[in-house]
């Protein structure tokens, strides 16, 4: 089940802060990455974020799946994503797809949406183009990454 995470609930933010460490490798990995900088967010940081929005996939006996996190972008009418993770024992099974929906369907008043991802992953490239993202500017990250912006304009 698709729900809002509450980052005052401590098991979360511990279940969302290890999914965010092993995603962050399997997104190195995905992309050729061989050495990259540790993550700078701690649990305190992460815990007391607002700017963002978390939604979880939370199986029945309250294991975080996976989640999608949005920020405010800097026009009201457009929503960034700013990270989407699945736990690697959950991968390939729907769960990004459902998070992805899920955040465009429940923002109705949003008209765009933008997302960055690694140019060389795959999965999310093809998750994005399959729910109608669009590529834009290529950009380069500090570890050297190349990375595409996606946009996705509400018909």
């Amino acid at each position: 089940m698709i729900e809002r995470l509450s980052l005052q609930n401590h098991d979360m933010v511990e279940q969302l802060w290890s999914l965010q460490h092993v995603a962050y490798r399997l997104e190195a990995a995905a992309i050729g990455l061989k050495e990259y900088p540790p993550l700078p967010e701690t649990f305190d940081s992460l815990r007391s974020s607002v700017d963002e929005d978390f939604y979880g996939e939370v199986s029945a006996d309250g294991e975080l799946l996976g989640a999608i996190v949005t920020t405010p972008a800097a026009s009201p009418a457009c929503l960034e994503i700013s990270r989407l993770m699945i736990h690697p024992d959950h991968l390939r099974q729907g769960i990004g797809a459902s998070l992805l929906k899920y955040v465009i369907d429940h923002h109705p008043d949003i008209r765009s949406f933008v997302v960055t991802a690694g140019t060389l992953n795959v999965p999310a490239v093809s998750l994005y183009r399959k729910f109608g993202f669009l590529p834009g500017e290529s950009v380069t990250s500090s570890t050297g990454a190349g990375l595409t912006v996606f946009r996705y304009h509400r018909p």
